[in-house]
């Protein structure tokens, strides 16, 4: 009888704490943190330029593709190529390096098992209609296969770095407005 009680009590608490206060007592909320500003009406995203040690041809041009697509799909913002556009983006890729990441031992001698490809972008992003320039350095990381050389590597991670690449950029760009 005890239990059945407490229970309907707790029952009770937990129907009216969340009928009369609903989903406000969460931390969480569903809206955007980076609603851009309504002024905000036009962007140019220039070409992201290879400034790296080592120079991947085909990076430059299809991440500067890719984030322009990225930024017209998903939002309201119109690209142009003027001067004075709301809101100017640019980059540079500073680095594009590869590192030994995985080591394994194959009858008592120590073999690379993985490498590890990683570049790093400055992003810079300037609202014009509020002289508010913003820099950001973002950085991705991409694994393959010791065996495979570089070349290979680049080949089938293209489209994995610059879908991830972009992605990352947009979320920095759209995050802090």
């Amino acid at each position: 009888m005890k239990n059945s009680i407490t229970i309907l009590f707790l029952s009770v608490v937990c129907i009216l704490n969340f009928g009369l206060l609903g989903c406000k007592t969460f931390p969480y909320s569903f809206t955007p943190r980076g609603t851009l500003d309504d002024s905000i009406k036009t962007v140019r995203v220039q070409l992201i330029e290879n400034r790296a040690p080592y120079v991947n041809p085909q990076l430059s041009p299809n991440l500067t593709d890719r984030l322009r697509q990225k930024i017209t799909r998903q939002t309201k913002l119109t690209q142009t190529n003027n001067d004075n556009a709301n809101l100017d983006i640019s980059g540079t890729i500073t680095d594009y390096s590869v590192l030994t990441t995985g080591v394994t031992s194959v009858n008592g001698q120590k073999q690379t098992s993985i490498n590890r490809l990683t570049i790093t972008v400055h992003v810079t992003f300037n609202n014009q209609l509020k002289n508010d320039v913003k820099e950001a350095d973002v950085s991705h990381s991409f694994d393959f296969p010791a065996s495979q050389s570089l070349q290979q590597a680049e080949a089938q991670l293209l489209d994995e770095m610059v879908r991830n690449l972009s992605d990352e950029i947009f979320n920095r760009i759209f995050s802090d407005w």
